[in-house]
């Protein structure tokens, strides 16, 4: 603020001067006394008054697994924009097990969950607040504004308090984000719009980011999916082919794993190279043992050779081309 300087911060400046304007003025607007009964004593101890039964607990914990994952959301969101306007480092384990230890202290003392609040952390940090101090003043001042000066904080107009975080908003958007539409990959831009749209539409910030990696882990398939290639050579010592697989082998490439080898081809023997390639999963595995079998099938001799300690876990774990009993049934049909 001109004069004054950063000083008074402006948002408090702009509350307290609608507030005084509408009183003034008698204006006939919406104020936070509109919004609901502020309490007017301090807090205690009061246990819940439920049965502690499995009954109780199938009945709370859809509610209790979504408030956990939109406040840890939301508070790592936070930390995150937090650690980029004061150029520091924040523990987010240490924020994740404190706000859980202080629901469970705010359920016991008559309140409901919360988490970071990221407009009042950007106010904060805007106001020239850096430490922990100023966020524990923040949540001593609010007590004692409610309870003991309620009359005068009921007079507060709620346009003051859309016009702070209207500018809030418009502080915190990442503006870059929109005029870099054009060269940020297709998948990127879907995952955000996705996720933008699907939180409007619900009002459920779980259900957007929900959406949001869930397409950002099928983009994310499908380009390293992409990346597996099989190599083929004609075996120099003997009347075989020899392949060589690079990349990663999941339920992704697959399909494209198994559609890599000539199975019509007529070679005595066939080695696959495996030293660069790796097994995620069972799909990738049946792939492999459906290419092995194929080959036996045409009485072709198949040698498999530098599969990592990783892949050959799972591949002696769940594969089936070493295992006789197994071929039959899986030639049967059975």
């Amino acid at each position: 603020i001109p004069v004054i300087g950063k000083s008074v911060p402006s948002p408090l400046v702009c509350i307290v001067g609608l507030t005084l304007f509408a009183v003034y003025m008698g204006l006939d607007i919406r104020t936070v006394g509109d919004m609901g009964q502020l309490p007017d004593t301090l807090p205690i101890f009061l246990w819940p008054e439920v049965p502690l039964t499995l009954e109780t607990l199938m009945i709370i914990f859809p509610y209790s697994a979504g408030l956990a994952v939109v406040g840890l959301l939301e508070s790592m969101m936070t930390a995150t924009i937090v650690d980029d306007l004061t150029d520091t480092q924040s523990d987010k384990n240490r924020e994740c097990k404190g706000q859980g230890i202080a629901n469970i202290g705010a359920g016991l003392m008559g309140g409901m969950a919360g988490c970071a609040m990221i407009g009042q952390s950007i106010i904060n940090v805007k106001s020239g607040g850096r430490g922990r101090l100023s966020t524990f003043s923040a949540g001593v001042f609010l007590l004692i504004l409610i309870v003991f000066l309620g009359e005068w904080l009921k007079l507060i107009p709620m346009a003051a308090l859309v016009a702070v975080m209207i500018m809030v908003s418009i502080g915190t958007f990442s503006w870059d984000s929109i005029r870099n539409l054009k060269h940020h990959p297709i998948s990127t831009n879907l995952v955000m719009v996705a996720t933008v749209a699907v939180v409007v539409a619900t009002h459920n910030l779980a259900m957007g980011v929900f959406v949001g990696v869930l397409l950002a882990s099928l983009f994310f398939a499908n380009k390293v999916g992409r990346f597996m290639v099989v190599k083929s050579v004609t075996a120099a010592t003997d009347a075989g082919r020899h392949y060589q697989v690079i990349g990663q082998v999941f339920f992704a490439s697959a399909d494209k794993f198994s559609n890599s080898f000539d199975f019509r081809e007529v070679v005595d023997k066939v080695t696959i190279d495996l030293s660069q390639a790796h097994f995620w999963d069972i799909t990738a595995v049946s792939a492999l043992d459906k290419v092995v079998i194929k080959f036996r099938r045409e009485g072709t001799e198949v040698e498999l050779i530098g599969l990592n300690q990783a892949s050959a876990t799972i591949v002696d774990k769940f594969g089936v081309h070493d295992k006789p009993e197994d071929v039959e049934n899986m030639m049967s049909g059975h």
